[in-house]
């Protein structure tokens, strides 16, 4: 999707951007319930009425109701960054030290040709020093923060677009946080939640966690294009409160211990998955 170079000192990578996520949802459209026809969306004034063609379109910033400051396409043109080719690394920072919050989308960075031996030379040096690169490129006319890493089997490097620091939300501005005194425990409670969280305790096997929600979407689509009747599923009942966090504590672990006696059981769509292989 993106062609240009890594630039760390007088070091250019030549480089090739590729999406490491490919997000999957169901799209919908909208239309007549009665006729079964397409909505078609049309840009009209909200004063008169009428349809508004495209090259007459301007932004506005709202500064008070019905108040807006115009800018014209051209102007905001005017403050594009300078087009490059390059993402300029600026700083190299340990991995530890960035919260997650601060990640957005991850790319793949693919060493272009006659590169391999600059790109290995950089994974490499990255991966024994343990530190991140944070740099910044311009993707679809936009300056981005990235941070650039080694993936975890140390074959390829990634780049994860970044949240400038004023975009997170302060976590003082969050109403209802407890103060220090609200959130202390007993070193009992504490033994015990351990026990529980080292009882689920196991190794991350992103395959094992599926999107329920959009296959069970997709069912439902597949049986009503068949003609099949939906029936509306039962209401899930609220959670019970459970005043008391020691007996809660007692019961999780009680419950995984029970689970444990049981034999395990297959992960969703398994015999559909062997079935389709076959």
């Amino acid at each position: 999707m993106w062609s240009g170079a890594i630039s760390f000192g007088l070091v250019n990578v030549p480089i090739k951007l590729y999406s490491a996520v490919s997000k999957k949802t169901v799209r919908f459209h909208q239309l007549n319930g009665e006729t079964g026809n397409r909505i078609a969306q049309k840009r009209t004034d909200a004063v008169t009425g009428e349809e508004v063609a495209y090259e007459n379109l301007v932004k506005g910033y709202e500064l008070t109701r019905d108040r807006y400051v115009v800018i014209n396409p051209d102007e905001l043109e005017s403050l594009d960054p300078e087009k490059s080719r390059t993402i300029d690394i600026e700083d190299f920072v340990d991995l530890a030290e960035i919260d997650p919050v601060y990640y957005d989308h991850p790319y793949y960075l693919v060493p272009d040709k006659g590169a391999a031996k600059a790109y290995g030379l950089l994974l490499s040096a990255m991966q024994e020093s343990g530190r991140v690169a944070i740099a910044r490129v311009v993707l679809r006319s936009k300056e981005q923060l990235v941070a650039i890493r080694p993936a975890r089997n140390g074959t390829v490097l990634m780049m994860e677009t970044m949240i400038f620091a004023d975009e997170v939300v302060p976590q003082e501005d969050l109403d209802g946080l407890p103060d220090a005194e609200a959130l202390q425990v007993s070193e009992r409670e504490v033994k015990m939640a351990q026990q529980l969280i080292e009882s689920l305790a196991t190794d991350f096997e992103p395959a094992r966690y599926r999107d329920e929600y959009r296959e069970k979407v997709l069912e439902l689509i597949e049986a009503k294009a068949e003609g099949q009747e939906i029936v509306a599923q039962p209401e899930a009942p609220a959670p019970a409160k459970v005043p008391d966090l020691m007996a809660a504590l007692e019961a999780s672990l009680a419950a995984v211990r029970t689970d444990e006696d049981k034999p395990k059981r297959k992960a969703p769509n398994a015999d559909r998955e062997k079935a389709e292989a076959a």
